[in-house]
């Protein structure tokens, strides 16, 4: 009597029932949808088919299925089959479901599968109580979750699990599931002379946004609510059907994966300087109810991540929408938000601001450098220590700039900002790269004389003191100029083949690339240390733009060349300074002193009948250019 009663009273509860508990499906017949993993041959179905089932894992968003495919197995299956939903449920049921598996699997030899709806609910340690019955293969474990399992479920379990990904319906499976309710006569509507038509399906189908659950609770609405014509027809039109379903169905959740999903379109979209897309993902944000200022961060973030210096107003016009917004609020404050995205999904674009990065890395793995002496605070111990002694003040000098020594010793001639090519670096980059080249050059020159520190102090000594904080005078400002002057003497041409005779430094080599892109630079240098050196900064430029680097000395030229199969190169253009005091040592000076502080800048023109020669390759001398002790060019 008793099991009679409970019958009844089940009975009633699946007849009172709403109608999308009704309609899941029971047999995989009946399923629509996700034939990706369920269709004809697939390995779940296969798997379904010969009870042969292992652990799984459903993830999907809700309505897609996960809990009625695990009912499907349920029905298939010829295990013992337990439920559990871990909102309601904590260890004390899982062992009472640990417990009835082992008293199955002892008594009967029956295999127990045991379905955890919203697994991700669990804890840690709820998790892990299922992990060893798992292994040992005492529970086959069906888990359903709308979160990432690869964020939210144990590890041990996700390695242990097959993982079935479940995908939003398609509009042709949300009509089936929709007329399916309507012509079945014991769960749905089949009893009933119901006409749908087709415009207020279409309606249905296009609000439920791929969730079945939500054009079925639609669907109850709107039948349940609409009385029969005097023909006994229940007549759902499309003001019917936009009652019963008035807003769509936005799949967000501000702690989920979606939420990291549909911010990260926004971002990618807004990197790609796609406006239409940018505004349509951060559309989705604000309908489902995401705080404005979370997008505010992100695109400040942006702001100084990905537009940078390509447009230096881009941060401050989101700051200043940003604030905007906390004064007026909302739904005005959505002004705000599309002027901020559409002036960064617009705006020029550059990620230079990595630069900082790469510095740190340089503080992190380097060995740590000593601040140089010129650089360090002297209104203490200038006195004494000599610190700051030999700063150039830039304010001083022309154009408010000064070449002298910034970085540590060890990190001469580093490079970590890369202007862009685009936007306000466009402007800039030309003249960072030439400030750059001189102030290493100046470096370079200055190697012999560096700003010391004073080590020891005595007041009766300060002449030794002085002495020793001799500053490189400016040679960077100097050595730029004459650079300059120099091409404008040779007139390279940006298709010309150019050999830098004596790279040194490379002030001349990264100007002869500058000024010859279609053409070709060679720079030539007899140490192998600023060989190295050179070799490491052409890196950074793209291959077929790169200077050739070539180590040897200038008698070994063709050599070289041969080397790298470039025998048959004839250069336009011969550059060097200081080269020829490699190959010829002037006569002493009367008294038998050497002559002194002179610097020889030439250029040759090549290619010409009759010319002299470098290494056996003719040439014509255009100016011998002795600099900068010259009176005259």
């Amino acid at each position: 009597m008793t099991d009679l009663f409970a019958h009844t009273a089940q009975q009633r509860i699946q007849q009172e029932a709403p109608l999308a508990a009704r309609m899941r499906p029971r047999t995989l017949e009946e399923f629509v949808g996700q034939g990706h993993i369920i269709g004809p041959g697939r390995l779940l179905r296969r798997a379904i088919q010969a009870d042969q089932l292992s652990s799984l894992i459903f993830y999907g968003p809700p309505g897609t299925g996960k809990t009625t495919l695990a009912m499907v197995i349920a029905n298939s299956t010829r295990s013992h089959f337990i439920t559990i939903n871990a909102v309601l449920a904590g260890v004390k049921e899982i062992r009472e479901a640990i417990e009835v598996a082992k008293q199955r699997r002892e008594l009967y030899g029956q295999r127990t599968t045991l379905f955890v709806d919203e697994v991700h609910r669990w804890n840690k340690a709820q998790q892990d109580a299922l992990l060893p019955h798992v292994e040992n293969g005492t529970i086959i474990l069906i888990g359903a979750t709308t979160e990432n399992p690869y964020f939210e479920v144990n590890k041990a379990l996700v390695s242990r699990s097959r993982i079935f990904q479940l995908r939003p319906l398609t509009e042709d499976d949300l009509r089936a599931v929709a007329k399916q309710a309507l012509a079945d006569p014991e769960r749905g509507y089949g009893q009933l002379n119901v006409d749908l038509s087709a415009e207020a399906l279409d309606h249905l189908v296009d609000v439920a946004n791929g969730d079945a659950r939500g054009v079925l609770n639609a669907l109850e609405l709107a039948v349940e609510t609409t009385p029969p014509d005097d023909n006994g027809v229940v007549a759902i039109d499309l003001a019917v059907a936009e009652e019963s379903i008035q807003r769509r169905a936005v799949l967000y959740d501000k702690d989920g994966d979606v939420h990291y999903d549909t911010i990260s379109a926004f971002i990618k979209s807004l990197r790609g300087s796609d406006p239409d897309a940018a505004l349509y993902w951060m559309a989705k944000m604000v309908y489902a109810g995401e705080d404005p200022r979370f997008i505010f961060r992100r695109m400040a973030i942006f702001a100084g991540e990905d537009v940078g210096l390509a447009d230096p107003a881009a941060m401050g016009v989101v700051v200043n929408c940003w604030e905007t917004f906390e004064r007026i609020g909302m739904p005005e404050g959505r002004f705000p938000l599309a002027v901020a995205a559409l002036y960064l999904s617009t705006a020029p674009k550059s990620n230079s601001a990595f630069a900082f990065f790469d510095a740190l890395g340089a503080v992190e793995k380097e060995r740590e450098a000593d601040v140089p002496n010129h650089l360090k605070d002297g209104n203490r111990d200038k006195e004494g220590f000599g610190h700051g002694e030999g700063y150039l003040y830039p304010h001083a000098y022309r154009d408010h700039w000064v070449a002298q020594q910034y970085l540590p010793d060890a990190l001469q001639g580093k490079v970590f900002y890369q202007p862009g090519e685009i936007g306000y670096e466009q402007r800039i980059r030309d003249e960072v790269a030439r400030r750059r080249e001189a102030q290493l050059a100046a470096m370079v020159e200055g190697e012999s004389e560096p700003h010391l520190e004073v080590l020891t102090t005595s007041p009766t000594n300060r002449g030794k003191d002085a002495w020793l904080q001799r500053a490189v005078a400016g040679s960077g400002r100097q050595l730029a100029a004459l650079r300059d002057r120099l091409f404008e003497m040779a007139a390279v041409q940006r298709h010309h083949l150019v050999l830098d005779l004596n790279a040194g430094s490379g002030l001349l080599t990264w100007e002869a690339a500058r000024r010859a892109p279609e053409g070709g630079v060679w720079a030539l240098t007899a140490d192998e240390t600023t060989g190295e050196a050179l070799r490491q900064q052409a890196a950074r430029l793209l291959e077929v733009e790169r200077p050739v680097i070539l180590i040897g000395a200038a008698e070994e030229l063709d050599y070289l060349l041969s080397l790298r199969g470039e025998e048959d190169v004839r250069f336009d253009r011969i550059l060097g300074r200081n080269a020829l005091l490699r190959m010829w040592t002037p006569p002493p000076r009367p008294g038998g002193r050497q002559p002194g502080g002179t610097q020889l800048w030439f250029f040759w023109s090549c290619c010409q009948p009759g010319g002299a020669a470098v290494a056996g390759r003719p040439c014509r001398p255009i100016a011998i250019h002795p600099a900068p002790h010259a009176a005259a060019l």
